[in-house]
């Protein structure tokens, strides 16, 4: 696998509020050194809702030499405002391509949950609800949306094009069934539960019929006992309604159980011919450890290391994990 990749969250704002709330220049160049020398990455995603943050933290990515992924994750924007972000973003890409640092334009993800317009609903949370019933009214809303999206990210890379001269993508969620011709790889957040564990193996050795590099922009687990099963959803176990936030229940911490979901992945990627792949993610930092298991969201973070509430940090097991399987020694 050519991209040996992780996720690195920058801020983004959701409705519950900023994903990182504090961001210091140091601490994120101390970081990028950790993803590149320690879990011996050689590409990370670098995400959020606020352009100067991406740009401060492309910046340190380049400096520790990893081929960096500037990818804008803004939330319950409208299509006009989401063009004119990603253009800001192609020049802020272009800027930092243009220095001699290997750039990779990523125009949003997941926009049919995350943005206004494709699916009825407010705002993101709305959205999610509809997914917590699956049928037929469910089947005929996310029937119409590939035509929307498509039309639109048609526009999005007529626009940023001519601003940025590398390569582009779109994180798409399987569902989206993107036209893929405007773009330069196949890019998709491939997440294995229990839903898809028979065919998901299938379902990456599907995505090079658009004859494109296939890259998988997220994938990851929680760290407690049965996230597996629960994949892309395992974050959804916080009651964030109550303060300060807890768990919705009694969960186990099972480190393991995350490290060895990563092994198992990066072993079908590696085999089904994937491009590159990105971990997520590398921290949650809105959701710290606390020794009361209700009170650790830590459980629900995909992060591999674990977050204290003072913002210090240590490894988790899928730390060590992904630092073998990416070594030089390591094997998937």
């Amino acid at each position: 696998m050519r991209g040996k990749g992780i996720n690195y969250d920058t801020g983004a704002r959701v409705p519950a509020g900023w994903t990182r709330e504090e961001f210091d220049a140091a601490v994120v160049r101390r970081e990028m050194r950790v993803i590149a020398d320690e879990l011996h990455c050689t590409a990370v995603r670098v995400s959020g809702s606020d352009p100067d943050r991406l740009a401060v933290a492309a910046e340190q990515a380049a400096e520790a030499g990893l081929e960096v992924w500037f990818a804008p994750f803004p939330c319950d924007l409208t299509t006009e405002r989401l063009l004119a972000l990603f253009a800001d973003c192609a020049a802020r890409a272009e800027s930092l391509r243009r220095k001699g640092a290997d750039v990779v334009l990523v125009t949003g993800g997941e926009l049919s949950i995350f943005a206004h317009g494709f699916l009825p609903g407010d705002d993101l949370l709305a959205r999610l609800a509809l997914f917590a019933t699956p049928g037929p009214e469910l089947r005929s809303l996310l029937s119409a949306v590939p035509a929307r999206l498509n039309a639109f990210l048609a526009e999005v890379v007529r626009t940023v094009r001519p601003a940025f001269g590398g390569k582009v993508t779109y994180a798409a969620l399987p569902v989206e069934r993107v036209d893929w011709t405007p773009f330069d790889y196949v890019a998709v957040d491939a997440y294995r539960g229990a839903h898809n564990a028979a065919t998901f193996r299938e379902e990456i050795r599907e995505l090079h019929r658009h004859g494109l590099p296939v890259v998988v922009t997220e994938f990851g687990c929680c760290s407690y006992r049965g996230a597996a099963d629960r994949g892309g959803r395992g974050w959804m176990i916080v009651d964030r309604d109550r303060e300060p936030w807890r768990l919705d229940g009694d969960y186990v911490r099972d480190e393991e159980e995350q490290a060895s979901y990563l092994r198992d992945l990066l072993r079908v990627f590696e085999q089904e011919n994937v491009d590159s792949a990105f971990w997520f993610t590398f921290a949650g930092y809105n959701h710290p450890h606390h020794p009361d298991p209700r009170y650790d969201l830590d459980l629900a973070s995909y992060g591999v290391v674990k977050i204290h509430p003072d913002l210090s940090w240590e490894p988790k097991s899928a730390f060590h994990a992904l630092a073998a399987a990416y070594g030089k020694g390591g094997a998937y």
